[in-house]
């Protein structure tokens, strides 16, 4: 391999200008530039088809896909198996709310990716549920307050924040509910909900603002703030379903498939799955496959307490335990010539402050916050230095 005499690689990635980005979060956080002033929603770390970072190597720019592929082995590790880096690794910057979304597991993927393309339905075609073949669990890591919507709440607390309204459009639902408080349950009640016809939905959500405007709790004023992004969209209904919370700095969530979540508001890392297969549910203007999201749908209620993800803490590093193979997500805070033995493919990204690396090789590089840097699996090892705080997406 040509390149292989370096062991540290300074990326160049992409930022997606989606319309629900941020314009200010990126340059205040790490002084990335915007003299466009665009919505800078989401800087993609990796190799995905769509956004794939490049890597110096002095005065050279090579796409990190052409890199991967020059020696996989090599390159990848314990990631081989894959043949790509099976994740991205992103910073996402919410200024408006994202859709409600559930992901496919990864059987749920392979078969509808197999039955649509079968079907003849185009990959790009705006009603395709699945883009590829594989599933999308994530991670997300706070970098300021982030508020987000996720997992279905106690059944009985649903039930009385739907009864409250007295919408007459929903009493018949609403009644069989009560005498069915269980996922089946709820499934039906929610397939109601989303199924809802035009004029019933647009008369349903006008009690629904009319009742939030005279309430004080944070679902409801979520409604009344979310209405402002998307009005008479069925998703408004989301918070009376879903579990709100807003993670802290420093805190993380995992978001496993069968599971409706949001994002609403707020900066911070997403480590996921290399995949683009999202059902919606609501808070968007794209299109909704009530029919499929209900099947692939798990209608389980969580307690809040258990939606915040517990790191392992070990001296200066806390590594979050997901339960998927496709990648692994740790911050190290403060390390002093911290060693860090390489075996896959990873990427580090600088969250506050300039970060050193050293080699055994004696190849040494720093980079600055909002940064990253590429590591091969061939480095091996490392020695990690910083006073703030670094993210490591990588695979065991």
């Amino acid at each position: 391999m040509k390149f292989k005499q370096s062991n540290f690689f300074l990326m160049d990635n992409v930022i997606q200008n989606y319309a629900w980005g941020s314009v200010d979060s990126m340059h205040s956080l790490f002084d990335i530039v915007n003299p466009q002033r665009l919505p800078q929603a989401e800087l993609w770390m990796g190799a995905h088809p769509n956004g794939c970072s490049h890597i110096w190597l002095e005065s050279q720019r090579i796409a990190l896909c052409d890199f991967i592929n020059s020696d996989p082995d090599a390159v990848l590790g314990s990631a081989a198996s894959f043949a790509e880096i099976p994740f991205l690794f992103k910073v996402l910057a919410a200024e408006k709310a994202l859709s409600v979304q559930v992901h496919p597991n990864k059987n749920q993927a392979e078969t509808g990716f197999t039955r649509e393309d079968l079907s003849g339905i185009a990959r790009d075609a705006d009603n395709r549920n699945y883009r590829d073949a594989n599933h999308k669990p994530e991670l997300v890591f706070a970098l300021t307050p982030y508020q987000a919507m996720n997992g279905f709440r106690d059944l009985s607390a649903i039930y009385d924040d739907f009864a409250a309204l007295h919408s007459a459009v929903l009493q018949d639902a609403l009644t069989d509910f009560k005498v069915n408080l269980s996922e089946a349950g709820l499934a039906l009640f929610f397939s109601a909900v989303l199924n809802l016809a035009q004029q019933q939905k647009q008369q349903t959500i006008e009690q629904l603002l009319a009742y939030c405007a005279e309430q004080d709790a944070t679902r409801h004023q979520l409604i009344t703030e979310l209405a402002k992004q998307y009005p008479g969209d069925i998703g408004l209904f989301s918070p009376l379903f879903l579990h709100i919370v807003t993670l802290q700095p420093g805190e993380a969530m995992f978001l496993n498939a069968g599971t409706p979540h949001a994002y609403i508001q707020g900066t911070a890392l997403e480590i996921m799955a290399n995949s683009d297969n999202v059902l919606r549910a609501g808070l968007t203007p794209k299109y909704i496959d009530v029919n499929e999201l209900i099947d692939k749908t798990r209608f389980t209620s969580v307690n809040a307490e258990q939606l915040l993800l517990a790191p392992n803490t070990q001296l200066n590093s806390k590594h979050f335990p997901v339960p998927v193979a496709d990648f692994c997500f740790s911050v190290y805070q403060q390390p002093q010539a911290d060693d860090v033995a390489v075996k896959s493919a990873e990427i580090l990204f600088a969250i506050d402050a300039p970060v050193f690396l050293e080699h055994m090789s004696g190849e040494k590089i720093a980079f600055n916050k909002g940064e990253s840097i590429f590591i091969p699996a061939y480095a091996q090892a490392y020695k990690l230095s910083t006073t703030g705080t670094v993210a490591r997406a990588y695979n065991i």
